[in-house]
């Protein structure tokens, strides 16, 4: 019997198949993925969608639990579907003992988006990027941008896209919500403060801004990644502002 048979086999006699990573492309070989929800690591997400379009792939998430077929997206996030699993069968008690043992956070949501980190700016775009950086605060455009760069707001465009993937925009949202998400990871309790620094408006613009780029809100965000520590050794906790 080949391995893809075995696995045919073992599924349809009620065994849970769990993918770890690039796991996804075995169980979609098979061809048990073929409808459902699944998760792989952003890096393939793209050869993965061309190779298995049949494939409701959730490329944003750390896991996916679809019932009897579980994937996660990367090497840690196998820690976060793995613990999940011993949540699910054995209780949250269980879990939480393994998650010390392992020095690990107890639960991160399989919805939670991967942490794709940012394209760096190579010498084509010139000075620009880290001028923008330096002021992040300030209200910048595209059409601002490409005055300063001496091009038209449609050649930014394409040096953006053909240097980094993305747009001025993306890339300026992506650049303001890094800083933002260091200052409330560090104890920062005034949203509105953390907004005004950043340049993103509203307490409430940087909820949304946060939550659209990271899949977190800014108490999940200090929860789960906070480091700094008040009188006494307790975490501060984020008030809204």
């Amino acid at each position: 019997m080949g391995s893809k048979s075995r696995s045919r086999w073992a599924h349809a006699r009620g065994a849970r198949l769990v993918g770890f990573c690039s796991g996804a492309f075995t169980i979609a070989e098979v061809g048990l993925l073929d409808g459902r929800r699944a998760a792989c690591h952003w890096m393939w997400a793209e050869a993965f969608r061309s190779r298995f379009p049949a494939v409701r792939l959730a490329p944003d998430v750390l896991f996916v639990d679809d019932g009897d077929i579980l994937t996660a997206s990367g090497s840690a996030s196998a820690l976060d579907l793995g613990l999940h699993l011993v949540r699910r069968d054995h209780g949250a008690e269980i879990a939480s003992h393994v998650s010390r043992r392992l020095v690990f956070a107890a639960h991160r949501d399989g919805g939670q988006r991967q942490f794709v980190e940012r394209p760096v700016p190579d010498e084509s775009l010139g000075p620009l990027p880290a001028w923008a950086q330096e002021r992040l605060d300030e209200p910048l455009t595209v059409a601002g941008l490409a005055s300063r760069a001496a091009v038209s707001p449609a050649t930014l465009h394409r040096r953006f896209r053909s240097r980094l993937g993305t747009t001025p925009p993306a890339w300026l949202t992506a650049e303001r919500v890094a800083p933002a998400c260091r200052l409330i990871e560090r104890g920062e309790e005034r949203l509105d403060v953390v907004a005004a620094r950043g340049g993103l408006g509203t307490a409430a613009d940087l909820r949304a801004r946060l939550r659209r780029e990271t899949g977190l809100s800014p108490s999940q965000c200090r929860r789960r990644f906070g480091t700094a520590p008040v009188e006494g050794g307790a975490a501060r906790r984020l008030r809204p502002a």
